[in-house]
């Protein structure tokens, strides 16, 4: 197949882009570069621009030959939503309109959706199927739920194929070192503790030490970038014409804020200061998947099953790349 991949130069959109072209698929990365980095995809091809460049993107599209879309491309930053909500609806739901109509002016008729296991929100169900009631709690949720219905009511109108995928935490880094976990500022747990053990920062903040955890501390699924890679590729190549899929993607354990920590100082060598402080508002107590439905309807069969494997991946990429991928690129079209 021939994909192009919205948002291709971010973190997981790159690893889903290097992992699928691995594996013999034609790729190529959109992306504006306000948070992705040239370096990330490789040498596979990236052209820049917006997903708001309704014309850009349709003659992109069309030039490439493209069969199928993954769309990656999103403002992710849960507290920024809150604060600056109008970014987030008109990048995440504005920018997937213009994705849409450059699919249907360019006659592309498959489409994977990276949506969030976020649209969930507040629930005591643990672990977390695909039928788990939605309840998104923040701006950055609620355009992500809006997405999945935009892209769903476009399906039934226009005749389009998709796959929405909602994932919890991605982390790890590429198992050949060279490509890891960057952000400007970085906002993410393993990466933020593994700061503290280099030295970047003086101690890990925890978020709430009264939960009703054997620690105290919340729980919650990680997953490694390269299980996440797997489960797209296999999710692409199963959408056809008529295809009206979800699943959610996870490892099925939970680990609270504490055993990670406990496992970077584990990985590391390193002993990381934490500074407790309190909950944040609308954090759950626990959000673990239930990946039943990924593995049986797909084969996914995760390579990473445990909290430390994925750390290590990471720990290797972070010690050797102190300065990340450099200042961010502030380049878009």
């Amino acid at each position: 197949m021939k994909i192009l991949i919205t948002g291709g130069a971010g973190y997981v959109g790159s690893a889903c882009l290097r992992y699928i072209a691995k594996q013999g698929h034609d790729v190529l990365a959109y992306d504006n570069l306000v948070e992705g980095h040239p370096k990330a995809v490789g040498d596979n091809p990236l052209v820049v621009g917006d997903i708001a460049d309704t014309a850009k993107l349709t003659e992109t599209l069309q030039d490439f030959g493209a069969d199928a879309v993954m769309h990656f491309a999103a403002a992710t930053n849960v507290g920024e939503s809150v604060t600056d909500p109008e970014y987030h609806y008109a990048n995440n739901i504005g920018g997937t309109l213009s994705l849409l109509n450059a699919m249907r002016a360019a006659g592309v008729k498959r489409m994977l959706f990276s949506s969030t296991s976020s649209i969930y929100g507040l629930t005591d169900k643990v672990p977390m199927d695909e039928d788990t009631p939605k309840q998104p709690m923040n701006p950055y949720a609620c355009s992500k739920m809006a997405v999945e219905w935009m892209i769903h009511d476009f399906a039934h109108a226009y005749g389009l194929g998709y796959t929405l995928l909602r994932y919890f935490n991605a982390c790890g880094a590429d198992p050949s070192g060279e490509f890891g976990e960057y952000h400007d500022p970085e906002t993410h747990i393993i990466p933020r503790i593994l700061e503290v053990a280099l030295g970047q920062r003086d101690a890990f903040e925890v978020y709430g030490t009264d939960y009703p955890t054997h620690d105290g501390t919340c729980l919650r699924d990680y997953v490694h970038i390269d299980d996440l890679a797997q489960a797209h590729l296999l999710a692409i190549e199963a959408t056809g014409p008529e295809t009206r899929e979800n699943f959610n993607i996870g490892s099925g354990t939970g680990y609270t804020v504490n055993e990670v920590i406990d496992a970077c100082e584990k990985v590391t060598g390193h002993s990381i200061a934490r500074r407790n402080g309190p909950r944040r508002p609308g954090d759950p107590v626990a959000l673990v998947c239930d990946p039943a439905k990924l593995k049986t309807q797909l084969g996914w069969t995760p390579a990473y099953n445990s909290i430390e494997a994925i750390i290590e991946t990471a720990w290797a990429w972070h010690r050797d790349n102190l300065q990340g991928y450099g200042p961010r690129s502030n380049t878009s079209s």
